[in-house]
C-alpha cells in the first residue's frame, strides 16, 4: 500500500511512525515544549530533528491545539507560528504533515511544499475540500471528531461508533474522489479522543478490520490519550488528570496493537520507545514469514 504525497510515495507497507511537533503553548501532552512567542523556531527544530535521530519517519505540524475544551486560534497567529517551522521542516528531507482545519492555513501550507494536510475535521470546513482538489497529488488525512473541540467530551457519541465513524469515513473520501482526488492520496483516522467514551475508543481499537475494509491506510492517534490512563487505572475519578507524560507505555502500547490490527501510520509523541518497540514486533512478524 502506498500514500502518495506532494513530494515523496510513502510506503506503507510496514507500518511508519508520524513524529508530533505541537506548535502550540496549551497542548494538553506537551503544550510549550516548542512554542516560542515572537515566531522563535530553534526549540521546534531542534524537536524535529530530534524526532527524525530516534526514528520518526515524517513529522506533523500543529499550530492549534484541538484539545477537549480548547478555543480556536485566529488566523494569522496560526500562520506566524506554523509557518517558519514548517520552512524549516521541508529541508529535512522527510515527509511534512501540516495539522490544521481552516482552508487558508491549507492553501498557504501547501504552497510553501507541504507533502500532507491533517485535517480533524476532515475536510468539512467550507472550501477546504477545493484546496485539496486543487493541488495536483498532495497526500491528505480524513479525521473523524465528533461535534468540536469545545463540546466533544462534554457529550461524547452515542451507541455503537464503529460503523458511525466507517460510515462518515466511507463519505467523506468519496466526497474527495468526486472532485478528482485519487485513492491513493487519502488516509483516514477514527479520531481516537475526539468525543468518543473510553468503550468506543478501545472498540475502535478492537475493530480496526472494519475500518481497513474501507481500503485506505489508516493512521492512528494513542498518543498520550485519556483514555489509557482511564484504563491503567479505571478508579481514577478523573482520567485526564493523570499526566500526560506519564503515559508512554500504555501509549507505545496501544501503537503496537494497532499496527498489529493494520494500522500503518501511527502518530506518536514518543517516538525512540515507538520505534524500539515496532523492531521487536517486526522481528517475530519476519521470523513467523520465515
Amino acid at each position: 500500500m502506498l500514500w502518495q504525497t506532494t513530494r515523496f510515495t510513502i510506503d506503507l507497507a510496514q507500518p511508519r511512525v508520524m513524529g508530533i511537533v505541537n506548535l502550540t503553548p496549551d497542548s494538553f501532552s506537551d503544550g510549550g515544549a516548542c512554542y516560542q512567542p515572537g515566531g522563535g523556531i530553534a526549540a521546534a527544530l531542534r524537536h524535529c530533528e530530534q524526532l527524525l535521530h530516534d526514528g520518526a519517519d515524517m513529522l506533523d505540524l500543529g499550530a492549534e491545539s484541538s484539545r477537549p475544551g480548547a478555543l480556536p486560534l485566529p488566523l494569522e497567529e496560526e500562520v506566524a507560528r506554523l509557518l517558519p517551522v514548517l520552512q524549516a521542516a521541508l529541508k529535512l528531507g522527510v515527509p511534512v504533515s501540516v495539522d490544521t482545519y481552516k482552508p487558508q492555513v491549507m492553501q498557504i501550507a501547501l504552497d510553501a511544499g507541504a507533502d500532507i494536510i491533517n485535517d480533524i475535521w476532515a475536510l468539512r470546513q467550507p472550501g477546504a475540500m477545493p484546496v485539496i482538489a486543487c493541488h495536483p497529488n498532495c497526500g491528505v488525512c480524513l479525521m473523524h471528531m465528533h461535534r468540536n473541540p469545545q463540546t466533544m467530551q462534554s457529550a461524547p457519541m452515542a451507541g455503537d461508533a464503529v460503523p458511525q465513524v466507517a460510515l462518515f469515513l466511507q463519505q467523506q473520501a468519496d466526497a474527495l474522489k468526486n472532485l478528482g482526488i485519487a485513492t491513493k492520496r487519502i488516509c483516514i483516522d477514527p479520531g481516537i479522543g475526539f468525543g468518543k467514551t473510553v468503550a468506543q475508543n478501545f472498540a475502535l481499537l478492537a475493530r480496526q478490520s472494519e475500518l481497513l475494509a474501507l481500503g485506505y491506510p489508516l493512521l492512528v492517534g494513542w498518543s498520550r490519550k485519556s483514555s489509557l490512563a482511564a484504563a491503567i487505572n479505571p478508579s481514577l475519578a478523573n482520567a485526564a488528570a493523570l499526566d500526560p507524560k506519564e503515559r508512554m507505555v500504555p501509549s507505545v502500547a496501544a501503537a503496537v496493537l494497532a499496527a498489529e490490527r493494520g494500522a500503518r501510520v501511527l502518530r506518536v509523541h514518543d517516538v525512540r520507545d515507538t520505534v524500539q518497540v515496532l523492531k521487536i514486533w517486526q522481528a517475530m512478524q519476519n521470523t513467523a514469514i520465515a
